[in-house]
């Protein structure tokens, strides 16, 4: 927005006469620019980098703060209608997509028919380590005494199956003996399921499992009470020099150790699947790719009919009517920011689309560099309007889900004067890792070498960057002696 404003400055005149100072004001016109962000305007922005379940709770949020605005239930029942008729139908995607109604824009909607069972309801509870061990010991049959030395002790074992407090900590804290709390520690808790559970350390917590699962090794107990260091450096030869051991009999016992499990709380930390339901549809039909925006779940908004005929009536210049007019024009306005969110969501997609059909068709391997300003050009945006719209916002293709920003890697030089999108690189990095030797584990400079033949110019810190990224240990943590 183009402003002109008109500054009055004082135009200090320094005037000494007698002692006296004057000072003489001035009128200056000065023409700038300036952007003026409205609210609305800094509205549509906000809107347009909000999820999909951050939209809907501002939806929510807006229904119960303005009373001009409602949610269309007539059109609601219309869409709950169509998709009865979908579950009925027995048409194919082709033949369903060559309909008419195909030409409509982002109000088309694709529901999985799995996701209206509400998966959530059919989910078992996620049994915790805590309540998982509790469990346990209210079946033990212990005396109350025990029982509460008992609690006392799970409630101080860590979400990796460690006692993190003293015994003497815990004794203090019940006033009993310390030998009581050791007594119960030994006797009780450090039995219960999973093996290892209750120790204070690694070594114990190994010495722990050795006993529940009946390994008489005592080549295996040695090594665990006194060279886990050994194991830590990888050193078997020097671990077989000092235990006076053949070496095959040392890695024997080293993969027997390697099988027990250092955080024996482990199982119990799978944290529930995080369902994402994407903002738009990729679909191929015949040749062609077709995006479809996802509006389900998200409330349809009218304007509320009753308040908006009520105007009419109303004496001009009323505060009445001067707030219910205020009202509609923010409802109005609320719901056209909506509506432009989806659309601007369907054509940074199809720009992306455009560029991206070879990994598509293909996969993640022609994966095709692109920077936002690709898609900002395409579409006529700024570069921040794209970075918005891509933020948080996930797209279902062909290929899988991925989130919009996925598409936005930058590239590498390749030998043939093209150049590789970082993903696929990734992907390339990956493959070449699962390919290894598991006892001789490519180096980051190997890796480096092997995708310079394949035609990709990268730097040995890239490859480590990306290795990382993809949360995949250096060569040395993937080393296997046996």
């Amino acid at each position: 927005m183009i402003s002109a404003s008109v500054s009055v400055r004082p135009n200090t005149n320094t005037l000494i006469l007698k002692g006296y100072m004057a000072l003489e004001t001035r009128l200056y016109h000065k023409l700038a620019q300036q952007l003026v962000m409205t609210p609305q305007l800094q509205q549509a922005i906000k809107m347009l980098q909000l999820s999909k379940l951050e939209l809907v709770e501002a939806i929510q949020q807006e229904l119960e703060e303005n009373p001009l605005l409602e949610e269309d239930l007539e059109a609601r029942e219309e869409e709950e209608e169509v998709i009865k008729e979908e579950h009925l139908s027995e048409e194919d995607w082709d033949s369903y997509l060559s309909a008419s109604e195909f030409d409509k824009p982002a109000s088309t909607t694709y529901r999985d028919k799995d996701s209206e069972a509400g998966f959530e309801s059919f989910t078992s509870h996620q049994t915790t380590l805590l309540e998982h061990l509790l469990w346990q010991l209210g079946l033990s049959d212990t005396d109350n005494k025990t029982l509460q030395i008992g609690e006392a002790l799970i409630g101080n074992i860590n979400e990796d199956g460690y006692l993190e407090s003293s015994t003497q900590e815990v004794a203090d804290s019940l006033k009993v003996d310390r030998e009581d709390v050791e007594n119960v520690l030994s006797g009780v808790v450090q039995g219960f399921d999973p093996p290892g559970v209750g120790a204070r350390d690694l070594k114990e917590c190994l010495l722990l499992q050795i006993k529940a699962l009946g390994i008489g090794n005592p080549l295996i107990e040695k090594v665990v009470s006194d060279y886990l260091p050994f194991l830590e450096k990888r050193d078997y030869k020097g671990l077989a020099k000092v235990l006076g051991a053949e070496m095959e009999d040392v890695m024997l016992a080293v993969k027997a150790i390697s099988a027990l499990e250092p955080k024996p709380g482990r199982p119990f930390q799978q944290e529930p699947a995080t369902y994402i339901i994407p903002d738009v549809y990729v679909f191929k039909v015949g040749r062609e790719y077709v995006v479809m925006a996802n509006e389900g779940g998200i409330p349809r908004l009218k304007l509320n009919e009753f308040y908006k005929n009520s105007l009419n009536g109303m004496e001009k210049g009323a505060a009445s009517k001067e707030y219910i007019q205020d009202k509609a024009r923010s409802a109005s306005w609320f719901i056209k920011s909506i509506q432009q969110r989806q659309r601007t969501i369907c054509k940074a997609t199809e720009s992306i689309v455009k560029f991206q059909k070879e990994f598509l068709d293909k996969g993640i391997m022609y994966l095709r560099p692109m920077v936002l300003r690709d898609v900002a050009e395409d579409i006529g945006m700024h570069d921040s309007t794209i970075s918005r719209v891509t933020t948080n916002k996930y797209v279902h293709t062909p290929q899988g889900l991925f989130e919009l920003k996925y598409f936005f890697g930058g590239g590498l030089n390749c030998s043939n004067g093209e150049s590789a999108a970082s993903g696929s690189v990734k992907d390339m990095i990956k493959r070449i890792i699962e390919g290894e030797d598991p006892k001789k584990p490519y180096s980051d400079e190997c890796i480096m070498e092997l995708l310079k033949r394949s035609g990709i110019e990268i730097a040995r810190r890239t490859v480590t960057k990306y290795r990382e990224a993809m949360r995949i240990a250096s060569s040395s943590r993937r080393a296997r002696g046996f």
